[in-house]
C-alpha cells in the first residue's frame, strides 16, 4: 500500500470512528467501565443529609464547625489493545478484510477511550511479539496505532495468543481493560487467558468472515492457508465436505463461546463487511446493566 493510500485510508477510520466515539459510544463507554476507584477531591462545609462518616475531623476542629471530604471516582485508565497481525487477517469475502475491521475497531476503541481521559497501549502479536507501544492518550498517538494497524508487515505469519497474554501481563502492572481483537485461531491459549483474566476487564473481540463459516456450492476450489500457505483442492460440491466443514466450524466456535464466559472473559463476535456498531452497544448496554 502506497503511503498516500495509507494515509487517505487513515484518514477515512479517523472520521468515522471518531464520529461514532464522539456521538454514540462516548456515553455507554464511560459507563460501561469502573474507574480506579474513588479520590480525594475537596472539602466542604458539612450539609444536611451528608454522611457523619465523611466528616474531616482535623478541618471541623480548626475551624469549630463540621467539614466533610468530598470524593469523586477516579476515571483514568489503561486500555490495552492486544491486536492480531498473523496473516489470517489478510482474508475477507465481503468488503473488507479482517485486518480493516480490526482497525476500525481499534480505532472506535481508542478513540472512545481517549475521550474519557483514559490512556492507551497496544500489543501487536503474531506467534510472536511483533511491536508493543506503551500506554499513552492523545490523538497523534491513536493515529499511529490506526497507521499500524493497516500497514503492519509481520515478521511471523502464524498466531500464537498464549505468548501475547503472557508478555501482556508481564508489562502491564496495574489492572487494565484489555480488549483482544482477533479471529483465535490459535492453539492452546486456555491457561494464560485465565490468568490474565483474573488481574485485568478483559474483552474478547471474535473477527470473522461468513466464508469462514460455511463453504459455498461452487465446484472443486482451491483453498489457501494464510499462516502455513498450505493449498488444499476441496470439492464443494460435495455435501459431505460442506457439512464436515461446517462442523469443524461450529465445533470451534462453540468451544470458544464456553471456554470465554468459563474464564471470565466477554465475547463480541462480529463479521466482516457488516455493521459493528449494534454489536458494540449491545455489549456497553450489557456492561452497563452488570453494574
Amino acid at each position: 500500500m502506497s503511503t498516500a493510500a495509507l494515509l487517505k485510508k487513515v484518514r477515512k477510520i479517523e472520521i468515522k470512528t471518531k464520529g461514532l466515539s464522539n456521538h454514540i459510544f462516548a456515553g455507554e463507554y464511560n459507563t460501561a467501565f469502573k474507574g480506579k476507584g474513588m479520590a480525594f477531591s475537596e472539602v466542604r462545609e458539612y450539609q444536611p443529609g451528608d454522611d457523619v462518616r465523611s466528616i474531616d475531623w482535623n478541618v471541623t476542629a480548626r475551624y469549630n464547625s463540621p467539614f466533610v471530604k468530598v470524593f469523586e471516582e477516579e476515571r483514568e485508565m489503561t486500555v490495552m489493545l492486544l491486536v492480531d497481525v498473523s496473516s489470517s487477517g489478510d482474508f475477507g469475502s465481503n468488503k473488507q478484510f479482517k485486518r480493516e475491521l480490526a482497525s476500525e475497531l481499534s480505532a472506535l476503541l481508542a478513540f472512545s477511550a481517549i475521550k474519557n481521559n483514559d490512556k492507551v497501549g497496544v500489543i501487536f502479536f503474531s506467534s510472536i511479539i511483533e511491536e508493543f507501544i506503551p500506554p499513552k492518550k492523545g490523538k497523534t498517538h491513536i493515529l499511529r496505532i490506526i497507521r499500524q494497524v493497516l500497514s503492519f508487515n509481520a515478521e511471523n505469519k502464524n498466531t500464537d495468543l498464549s505468548q501475547a497474554l503472557e508478555y501482556f501481563n508481564g508489562v502491564i502492572k496495574k489492572r487494565s481493560i484489555c480488549f483482544i481483537i482477533s479471529d483465535f485461531i490459535s492453539p492452546n491459549f486456555e491457561r494464560p487467558l485465565k490468568i490474565v483474566a483474573k488481574k485485568h476487564d478483559v474483552i474478547a473481540i471474535k473477527i470473522n468472515d461468513k466464508r469462514e463459516e460455511t463453504l459455498p456450492n461452487i465446484g472443486i476450489i482451491p483453498i489457501q492457508d494464510s499462516e502455513s500457505n498450505k493449498i488444499l483442492h476441496i470439492d464443494s460440491s460435495s455435501k459431505i465436505v460442506r457439512d464436515t466443514f461446517f462442523k469443524n466450524q461450529k465445533t470451534k466456535k462453540e468451544y470458544l463461546e464456553k471456554l470465554f464466559p468459563k474464564s471470565g472473559v466477554d465475547m463480541i463476535n462480529i463479521l466482516t463487511g457488516t455493521d459493528y456498531v449494534k454489536p458494540m452497544i449491545n455489549f456497553f448496554k450489557s456492561r452497563i446493566k452488570r453494574r
